[in-house]
């Protein structure tokens, strides 16, 4: 029996979708929901802005605990060195070298020559080689390259350093059989493609690429791209399907836990298609409870307490490291164990605290099961009063929309938790917003009776302090 070693790419195809927007924190709910389904591989986008970025593959490494997580560098040497050290914490890295080997797209994506896209591949792979052991090197848009430089280029970064050697379909516009022949005709022109493994990556523009990738196993591929929330390439569904119904007459089988697969697939779509802040509520709130594995004992050291943090997405001035460590210290006084959960809002009370440049005057919520919900905000904004009114997805999402108005910009909601600090039908409830800007984390807090109040607070309170930050410390 064969094991197909199944690399999901659901988290590129969503980040290609521009009318699907996703969340930070959404892309982390759906890694660690494709991590239980025991793939062998998660791929990632790889890195345009360093640094927001590189926070993401840093959280996506944290949160997988079984499969590998692959990322693609640029094609330089650079890229790789600041790709592997935003995920070098994952168990199981693996850095893909991606060239696009047709004459359209080295001319037009790449500016080079054949000679030139060579001596690159050569350099970036032997690079990725030198940080792990564990290389892809991924042939783009193969089946329209010159045939003898494609051979030339597969034999390059074998020679470089590369373990896996994946065709990527990008055209999608071949018949199983032709694929077939394509696949058995380069590994005899590429006698070293026998010594490392063959992966296949199919577009699905004539709707054959579960077809094509079939018959690229039968030639001999061993790897296989597909996504759990598939686009324009190989359903992950429609795989594991016929390998469930014909993997003993085919003699094929994957790791994939198909008895998990359609309600994973139904919450990654749901995820991925849901509309903002109100749904993602509900998914964090009962998905997100490996966060309370992370313990600290009350006698941890300032250094083991700033790695937490860092784990959490934080990154904290040298004031307000010490600011934190010592609330730490003052609550470690009365626990034995401080959970993640408490150790965030330690930062959210904690950190840069700063005086307010925006405050909450009043809101009014209007909401219900046959209209959308609909908030009017009234805040004052140094001496100025200004007011918003926005529909929303919930009274959370519309008020956090009418604040966004005000403000003039859009944040990413990277977290939002609520916990009630007390017992009783009119006890208090403490809200932790987290916002994301310029790949920073920002952790707001907020208390009241009401949940829809304390969590205004709170975005207000993490908005007040990104706005101290970017004006350099100082209120006009």
């Amino acid at each position: 029996m064969r094991e197909i070693e199944i690399c999901d790419v659901t988290l590129k195809e969503l980040d290609s979708l521009k009318n699907l927007p996703h969340t930070f924190r959404q892309r982390i709910e759906i890694a660690k929901l494709l991590d239980r389904l025991g793939l062998s591989v998660i791929e990632a986008t790889g890195i345009e802005d360093v640094k927001p970025d590189s926070l993401r593959i840093k959280s996506i490494a944290s949160s997988l605990k079984n499969s590998i997580l692959a990322v693609p560098v640029g094609l330089t040497e650079e890229s790789a060195e600041i790709t592997f050290a935003a995920m070098k914490e994952a168990k199981h890295p693996r850095l893909q070298v991606v060239a696009g080997l047709s004459p359209a797209r080295m001319e037009y994506v790449y500016h080079q020559k054949q000679p030139k896209m060579l001596e690159t591949v050569k350099a970036v792979v032997s690079k990725a080689r030198e940080l792990t052991e564990d290389v892809e090197f991924v042939a783009e848009d193969a089946t329209r390259a010159e045939s003898a430089f494609l051979c030339e280029a597969i034999k390059t970064a074998i020679d470089a350093g590369a373990g896996i050697v994946t065709i990527y379909d990008r055209a999608g516009n071949m018949l199983p059989d032709e694929f077939f022949e394509f696949i058995t005709g380069l590994k005899k022109e590429v006698p070293s493609l026998e010594g490392v493994r063959l992966g296949v990556a199919l577009s699905n523009d004539l709707h054959l690429a579960t077809a094509c990738a079939l018959k690229a196993i039968e030639a001999g591929a061993e790897i296989l791209k597909a996504a759990a929330f598939s686009q324009n390439t190989v359903a992950l569904s429609s795989i594991t399907d016929i390998l469930s119904e014909k993997g003993d007459k085919l003699m094929l089988q994957t790791g994939v836990v198909t008895t998990s697969l359609k309600r994973v697939i139904e919450q990654i779509k749901w995820i991925a298609e849901g509309s903002g802040s109100e749904s993602l509520v509900s998914d964090i709130s009962e998905s997100d409870n490996e966060k309370d594995k992370m313990e600290l004992s009350a006698n941890e050291d300032m250094a083991s307490v700033m790695k937490a943090v860092e784990r959490l997405g934080y990154d904290l001035s040298e004031e307000d490291k010490s600011s934190v460590f010592k609330a730490f210290t003052e609550i470690a006084k009365n626990k034995e164990v401080i959970t993640s959960r408490e150790l965030d809002a330690i930062v959210a009370s904690a950190a840069l605290q700063v005086p307010p440049t925006y405050n909450l005057i009043s809101y009014v919520i209007n909401s219900g099961n046959e209209i959308k919900a609909s908030s009017h905000m009234t805040i004052e904004k140094k001496g100025t009063v200004l007011e918003s009114i926005c529909l929303g997805d919930g009274p959370i999402d519309a008020s956090f929309k009418a604040i966004e108005a005000i403000a003039g910009r859009h944040f990413e909601l990277y977290d939002f938790e609520i916990q009630s600090i007390a017992e009783g039908h009119e006890a208090m409830g403490e809200t932790i917003v987290k916002l994301m800007s310029d790949g920073k984390i920002y952790s707001g807090r907020g208390i009241s009776t009401d949940v829809i109040g304390s969590g205004i607070r709170a975005y207000i309170n993490a908005l007040n302090k990104i706005v101290y930050e970017e004006e350099g410390g100082t209120q006009e």
